[in-house]
Protein backbone atom coordinates (compact mmCIF):
# COMPACT_ATOMS: atom_id res chain seq x y z
CA UNK A 1 0.00 0.00 0.00
CA UNK A 2 1.21 3.46 -0.94
CA UNK A 3 0.20 6.87 0.41
CA UNK A 4 0.20 10.06 -1.66
CA UNK A 5 0.77 13.10 0.55
CA UNK A 6 0.72 16.71 -0.72
CA UNK A 7 3.92 18.58 0.15
CA UNK A 8 1.85 21.39 1.66
CA UNK A 9 -1.78 22.49 1.99
CA UNK A 10 -2.11 24.24 -1.41
CA UNK A 11 0.41 22.18 -3.36
CA UNK A 12 -0.22 19.72 -6.16
CA UNK A 13 3.22 18.25 -5.56
CA UNK A 14 3.05 14.91 -3.79
CA UNK A 15 5.40 12.62 -1.96
CA UNK A 16 4.60 8.94 -2.38
CA UNK A 17 5.26 6.81 0.69
CA UNK A 18 5.59 3.08 1.13
CA UNK A 19 5.23 2.79 4.89
CA UNK A 20 7.39 5.58 6.31
CA UNK A 21 9.78 5.71 3.34
CA UNK A 22 9.33 8.27 0.56
CA UNK A 23 9.71 6.23 -2.65
CA UNK A 24 8.68 8.81 -5.28
CA UNK A 25 7.93 12.47 -5.89
CA UNK A 26 5.07 13.56 -8.12
CA UNK A 27 4.99 17.12 -9.44
CA UNK A 28 1.82 18.25 -11.25
CA UNK A 29 1.94 21.25 -13.54
CA UNK A 30 -0.30 24.14 -12.48
CA UNK A 31 -1.97 24.88 -15.81
CA UNK A 32 -1.84 21.74 -17.90
CA UNK A 33 -2.52 18.13 -17.12
CA UNK A 34 1.06 17.02 -17.14
CA UNK A 35 3.77 16.45 -14.63
CA UNK A 36 6.96 14.75 -13.65
CA UNK A 37 7.57 11.66 -11.58
CA UNK A 38 10.92 11.02 -9.86
CA UNK A 39 11.84 7.58 -8.51
CA UNK A 40 15.35 6.76 -7.26
CA UNK A 41 17.11 9.18 -9.59
CA UNK A 42 14.97 8.28 -12.62
CA UNK A 43 12.59 10.83 -14.10
CA UNK A 44 9.37 10.02 -15.93
CA UNK A 45 7.08 12.36 -17.89
CA UNK A 46 3.34 12.13 -17.43
CA UNK A 47 0.74 14.03 -19.39
CA UNK A 48 -1.60 14.25 -22.33
CA UNK A 49 -0.52 13.05 -25.74
CA UNK A 50 -1.64 16.43 -27.12
CA UNK A 51 -3.43 19.52 -25.81
CA UNK A 52 -6.93 18.32 -26.76
CA UNK A 53 -6.19 14.61 -26.62
CA UNK A 54 -8.00 12.18 -24.33
CA UNK A 55 -4.88 10.01 -24.21
CA UNK A 56 -2.54 10.24 -21.22
CA UNK A 57 0.99 8.81 -21.28
CA UNK A 58 3.67 7.69 -18.86
CA UNK A 59 7.02 8.05 -20.64
CA UNK A 60 10.51 7.16 -19.51
CA UNK A 61 13.82 6.46 -21.22
CA UNK A 62 12.38 7.76 -24.50
CA UNK A 63 9.50 5.26 -24.66
CA UNK A 64 5.89 4.99 -23.61
CA UNK A 65 5.54 2.74 -20.57
CA UNK A 66 1.78 2.99 -20.01
CA UNK A 67 -1.17 4.85 -21.48
CA UNK A 68 -4.67 5.76 -20.44
CA UNK A 69 -7.62 6.85 -22.53
CA UNK A 70 -10.59 8.74 -21.18
CA UNK A 71 -13.47 7.17 -23.15
CA UNK A 72 -16.06 9.80 -22.18
CA UNK A 73 -15.90 13.39 -21.04
CA UNK A 74 -18.94 12.69 -18.88
CA UNK A 75 -17.63 9.72 -16.89
CA UNK A 76 -14.80 9.59 -14.38
CA UNK A 77 -13.02 6.60 -15.87
CA UNK A 78 -9.95 5.61 -17.86
CA UNK A 79 -8.95 2.63 -19.95
CA UNK A 80 -5.35 1.94 -18.90
CA UNK A 81 -2.85 -0.18 -20.85
CA UNK A 82 0.42 -1.46 -19.44
CA UNK A 83 2.51 -4.27 -20.92
CA UNK A 84 -0.25 -5.03 -23.46
CA UNK A 85 -2.73 -5.66 -20.63
CA UNK A 86 -5.90 -3.62 -20.30
CA UNK A 87 -7.32 -2.26 -17.06
CA UNK A 88 -10.35 -0.10 -16.28
CA UNK A 89 -10.01 2.67 -13.69
CA UNK A 90 -13.34 4.13 -12.59
CA UNK A 91 -15.13 5.75 -9.71
CA UNK A 92 -17.38 3.51 -7.64
CA UNK A 93 -20.14 6.13 -7.65
CA UNK A 94 -20.75 9.59 -9.08
CA UNK A 95 -20.90 10.93 -5.52
CA UNK A 96 -17.62 9.65 -4.04
CA UNK A 97 -13.92 10.09 -4.79
CA UNK A 98 -13.02 6.41 -4.44
CA UNK A 99 -11.73 4.75 -7.62
CA UNK A 100 -11.23 1.07 -8.34
CA UNK A 101 -8.96 -0.66 -10.84
CA UNK A 102 -10.47 -3.56 -12.75
CA UNK A 103 -8.69 -6.33 -14.64
CA UNK A 104 -10.63 -9.12 -16.33
CA UNK A 105 -13.88 -8.05 -14.58
CA UNK A 106 -12.24 -8.29 -11.14
CA UNK A 107 -11.34 -5.42 -8.83
CA UNK A 108 -7.56 -5.57 -8.33
CA UNK A 109 -6.98 -2.25 -6.56
CA UNK A 110 -8.32 1.05 -5.31
CA UNK A 111 -7.39 4.67 -4.71
CA UNK A 112 -9.26 6.81 -2.23
CA UNK A 113 -8.78 9.89 -0.06
CA UNK A 114 -7.78 9.40 3.57
CA UNK A 115 -10.97 11.25 4.55
CA UNK A 116 -13.71 13.25 2.87
CA UNK A 117 -11.93 16.62 2.49
CA UNK A 118 -8.36 15.39 2.10
CA UNK A 119 -6.04 15.27 -0.88
CA UNK A 120 -3.98 12.65 0.93
CA UNK A 121 -4.65 9.33 -0.75
CA UNK A 122 -4.35 5.63 -0.08
CA UNK A 123 -3.11 3.79 -3.18
CA UNK A 124 -3.73 0.06 -3.06
CA UNK A 125 -2.69 -1.38 -6.40
CA UNK A 126 -1.24 -4.77 -7.38
CA UNK A 127 2.43 -5.18 -6.52
CA UNK A 128 3.08 -6.74 -9.94
CA UNK A 129 2.63 -3.25 -11.41
CA UNK A 130 5.93 -1.32 -11.33
CA UNK A 131 6.01 1.64 -8.97
CA UNK A 132 6.00 4.16 -11.82
CA UNK A 133 2.81 2.59 -13.24
CA UNK A 134 1.14 2.60 -9.82
CA UNK A 135 1.96 6.30 -9.40
CA UNK A 136 0.77 7.03 -12.97
CA UNK A 137 -2.60 5.44 -12.14
CA UNK A 138 -2.75 7.45 -8.90
CA UNK A 139 -1.92 10.60 -10.91
CA UNK A 140 -4.94 9.94 -13.17
CA UNK A 141 -7.18 9.99 -10.09
CA UNK A 142 -5.45 13.06 -8.67
CA UNK A 143 -5.98 15.07 -11.87
CA UNK A 144 -9.70 14.25 -11.73
CA UNK A 145 -9.76 15.43 -8.11
CA UNK A 146 -7.92 18.60 -9.20
CA UNK A 147 -10.44 19.20 -12.01
CA UNK A 148 -13.26 18.89 -9.50
CA UNK A 149 -11.58 21.28 -7.07
CA UNK A 150 -10.86 23.80 -9.84
CA UNK A 151 -14.49 23.68 -11.01
CA UNK A 152 -15.71 24.40 -7.49
CA UNK A 153 -13.86 27.72 -7.36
Amino acid sequence: MLRAVPKNWFSWKFEIFDGKVCVANLDLAWFREKGELAIQGRTFEIGREGIMSGVFLLRGDGRTIASATKPSAFRRSFDVVFDQTGYKLETVSPFVRRFVLWKDRRVVGSIHPVHLFSRKAIVELPEYLPLEVQVFIAWLVIILWKRQEDSNR
